[in-house]
């Protein structure tokens, strides 16, 4: 269920993404990337990776970005998202 969700996510944002930034299907293809995430590793261990010390700052700008795609605000939204992608995951 995890992995289909996941990927589910990950095929609406992209979506999202060639129809000039659409902020329903990004805003879809967010919850549906985190309720995958969650599914797959634990919401304990999902928690716990995301609130550690010092992946604070990733954590704060994935998930406000996220925030800002919810309030329709699509291009600054994925911008914030996937700096906080990449401070999180390097």
């Amino acid at each position: 269920i995890g992995v289909g969700l996941v990927g589910f996510g990950l095929f609406f944002v992209f979506f999202g993404m060639l129809l000039y930034f659409d902020s329903v299907l990004l805003a879809f293809g967010n919850i549906l990337f985190l309720s995958g995430l969650v599914f797959i590793i634990g919401f304990r261990r999902t928690f716990t990776f995301f609130f550690q010390r010092p992946k604070l700052k990733g954590t704060s700008f994935f998930l406000g970005g996220v925030l800002i795609v919810l309030m329709r605000w699509p291009l600054l939204g994925m911008l914030l998202e996937a700096y906080g992608f990449i401070t999180l995951f390097r």
